[in-house]
C-alpha cells in the first residue's frame, strides 16, 4: 500500500481540494487528506497524505507556516485579496520606516477578527458561503501566533505595493494581518499576492513537486518518521516496539523520558515510526499507532 507524504507546490487559481483530487489520480490512491488550506489566490506547499497517513496530519497542521506576501495599501476589497469586490479607496503613502514602527505590535500572541471568506463555520455554515450571499456575521477576535515578521519592500505612490515576509502558527490569517497592520497606519490594504514556501520543516523548495506535473511522484514521498521530524523523538528496543504497535499504555519504564504533554515520535531500530505517543506525569499514552 502506498503511504507517505508529498509536498505540493499548488499554482494559483485552483483550490487545495483539486491538489487532494489530482494526488488520488496519479497515485491511484482514495485515501488522501492535505495539512491546511490554501485559498485559491495562493500558491506553494500543501502537504498531501496518502494512505494511512492522514491520521498524522494533525501533527503537521500544528507546525507553523512561512509565507512571502504582497499587499496593495490603500485599497480595501470585500475579500481582503486581489479577488474580491474594491469597497475603498484611499491614498495611503508608506515607508518601510512606518511599518518598522508598527511591527512589534503583530509579533507574538495576537488577535484577529477571522474574515468572512474563511472556512470557519456560523451555526453550520461555512463563512465563505454565507459571504457569497452577501451576508456578513458577527465574528469572535481569536488568538494566533506571529513569530516571525520581515517587511521586504515598500513601493512608491499612492496605493503602494507592501512585500513581507512572516512565520505564523496555525489559524493565522495573512489577508487579516495586512488589513490590520495598514489599519494601525491609519489606511486599509489587501492582499495581491500570497506564497506559502513551508510547513514546519517541509519545504516546496526541497520537497516540492508541480500540482501541474505529478509524474515521478513517488520519488518525492516522504517517510512518515521524515515528515514528523519537528516533533521530538525516542527509538525504543524491540520489546517496548512490540507493546508501541499494539498502542499499549506505559507506566514509567523508559518512555518516562518523554517530554511530557507533548507529541513525540517513536521509533523502532530500524528508524521506522512506529506510533506518535504523548506523556502525563508517569503514564504515555498512544496518541496515533501506524500499525494499528
Amino acid at each position: 500500500m502506498t503511504t507517505g507524504f508529498l509536498v505540493v507546490d499548488k499554482p494559483g487559481g485552483i483550490t487545495s481540494n483539486a491538489v487532494v483530487t489530482r494526488v488520488k489520480k496519479a497515485t491511484g490512491t482514495k485515501k488522501v487528506g492535505h495539512a491546511g488550506t490554501l485559498d485559491p489566490l495562493a500558491t506553494g506547499a500543501v502537504v498531501i497524505a496518502i494512505g494511512p497517513v492522514t491520521r498524522l496530519i494533525r501533527f503537521i497542521q500544528e507546525q507553523p507556516k512561512e509565507y512571502f506576501a504582497t499587499a496593495e495599501f490603500g485599497v480595501a476589497t470585500d475579500t481582503l485579496d486581489a479577488d474580491g469586490a474594491v469597497l475603498s479607496r484611499e491614498p495611503m503613502e508608506v515607508s518601510v520606516e512606518d511599518l518598522e514602527s508598527v511591527r512589534p505590535r503583530f509579533l507574538g500572541s495576537i488577535h484577529q477578527v477571522p474574515p468572512m471568506v474563511s472556512a470557519l463555520k456560523h451555526k453550520g455554515r461555512r463563512l465563505y458561503e454565507l459571504a457569497r450571499e452577501g451576508v456578513v456575521v458577527e465574528r469572535e477576535a481569536r488568538e494566533v501566533r506571529i513569530d516571525e515578521l520581515e517587511f521586504l519592500s515598500a513601493g512608491p505612490g499612492p496605493y503602494p505595493e507592501v512585500s513581507f515576509r512572516v512565520v505564523c502558527g496555525k489559524g493565522t490569517y495573512v489577508r487579516t494581518l495586512a488589513d490590520d497592520i495598514a489599519a494601525t497606519l491609519g489606511g486599509a490594504a489587501h492582499l495581491t499576492a500570497l506564497r506559502r514556501t513551508r510547513i514546519g520543516s517541509l519545504d516546496v523548495d526541497t520537497h516540492g513537486i508541480p500540482a501541474d506535473d505529478l509524474e515521478g511522484w513517488e520519488s518525492k514521498l516522504i517517510s512518515p518518521h521524515e515528515a514528523l521530524r519537528d516533533l521530538a523523538s525516542i527509538q525504543v528496543n524491540d520489546e517496548t516496539a512490540r507493546a508501541v504497535r499494539h498502542g499499549v499504555r506505559f507506566v514509567g519504564g523508559e518512555m518516562v523520558s518523554l517530554p511530557e504533554g507533548e507529541p513525540v515520535r517513536v521509533i523502532d531500530d530500524e528508524g521506522d515510526l512506529l506510533a506518535v505517543y504523548s506523556r502525563t506525569g508517569d503514564i504515555s499514552r498512544a496518541e496515533v499507532v501506524l500499525s494499528q
